[in-house]
């Protein structure tokens, strides 16, 4: 299964030391402005050594776009596009090619396929990441010419810190300002802080992700088998290193009680509906309601660690392992842009199905 959605639908290639990762795109709309720039600045937002908190691996990650786009539109035709690996360090992984990381996927893979690339963990790295980025991005542009919509996230805990203000009295315009993508300079710094620290002595630190969206129209998903939520949570925990996912209140909602979480009706004006609180997280049923859909993602900590740990390998005897190479201690802020693009896919996906047979919610 190496193809994400419905209609708008990406099927991405390529490992993390092959020659490029690449994708097509199937199912974008015709006469939408492909912003090359724009989607450069996406991958740029995703791409490894934008600060000390991350990989030092030296990607400038490209795009080079194949088919589908003609004077600087879409056409309806397949996009095919390639970014090019240009720095993998292929013998730093050496040591690893009969053994097995403690939390990777090396020992799962082998069981599955009966052979796995131990370079950078092959199609299991994050480096699959950047054809998300590419998808999130068209899909971003088919929001900005067809929709309302708009899509955010940020680094709302690392570790034990958390940011608890509510979304509302946050200055997205902050979230760009620092290396951890945190929209309150404060927090921002502790989290800085705790994840050099970690980076210092070899570990790794893991946290949760904010997104909110908003200018969804009402009327986006199934009620039984499709959820919007369900699809979103679907799409969240594809990401690697996601163990996690909550909708609105969430699990924080699993100690209250029902005249606490129900979200009251009331008349919005004098031709429309809304609510009064938006515990739901914007989807009621498995259907948008039309209020901002805000949901969280927890991600581990990464589990390549640069310290010595016991493993064992191909043929099962005990080893002691010592990982090298270049490593982000925390997945955190180069992950808060594929939530977004994983949102993005989903929600354009969900747009356009309902389009196929629904002219009462445009």
């Amino acid at each position: 299964m190496n193809s994400f959605g419905n209609i708008f639908r990406l099927t991405s290639f390529g490992e993390s030391h092959g020659e490029a990762i690449g994708g097509v795109i199937d199912g974008c709309p015709p006469l939408i402005n492909a912003d090359t720039d724009f989607i450069q600045r996406e991958l740029d937002r995703r791409k490894p050594g934008q600060s000390d908190l991350t990989t030092s691996r030296n990607e400038t990650d490209r795009i080079e776009l194949l088919s589908g786009v003609f004077e600087g539109k879409t056409t309806g035709a397949p996009i095919g596009f390639i970014v090019r690996n240009t720095d993998a360090h292929s013998s730093d992984y050496d040591n690893l090619r009969n053994t097995y990381r403690p939390s990777h996927a090396d020992f799962t893979y082998q069981q599955k396929y009966g052979i796995r690339d131990h370079r950078g963990g092959g199609r299991s790295s994050a480096r699959e990441t950047v054809a998300r980025i590419v998808g999130g991005a068209f899909a971003k542009l088919v929001m900005q010419q067809e929709t309302s919509m708009e899509i955010k996230a940020w680094t709302s805990q690392a570790g034990h810190i958390v940011l608890k203000e509510h979304y509302s009295k946050l200055n997205m315009n902050q979230i760009e300002t620092n290396p951890v993508r945190c929209p309150d300079p404060e927090t921002a710094e502790q989290m800085e802080a705790l994840i050099r620290t970690a980076k210092a002595e070899g570990d790794t630190v893991g946290g949760v992700i904010t997104c909110v969206c908003t200018g969804v129209p009402r009327g986006l998903g199934e009620p039984v088998f499709n959820k919007l939520h369900a699809a979103l949570g679907a799409a969240m925990l594809s990401i690697n290193a996601a163990k996690g996912f909550d909708c609105g209140m969430g699990f924080d909602g699993a100690s209250k009680r029902g005249s606490q979480m129900n979200d009251i009706f009331c008349r919005k004006d004098r031709e429309d509906i809304t609510v009064r609180t938006n515990h739901s997280g914007g989807i009621q049923g498995g259907i948008s309601n039309g209020e901002d859909i805000v949901f969280r993602v927890a991600f581990k900590p990464v589990a390549t660690l640069l310290q010595k740990q016991q493993t064992v390998d191909i043929n099962g005897e005990e080893t002691l392992l010592t990982i090298k190479g270049r490593h982000d201690a925390c997945v955190l802020p180069r992950a808060v842009p594929i939530v977004e693009a994983m949102a993005a896919m989903t929600l354009v996906d969900f747009f356009l199905l309902a389009k196929t047979w629904s002219k009462d919610i445009f």
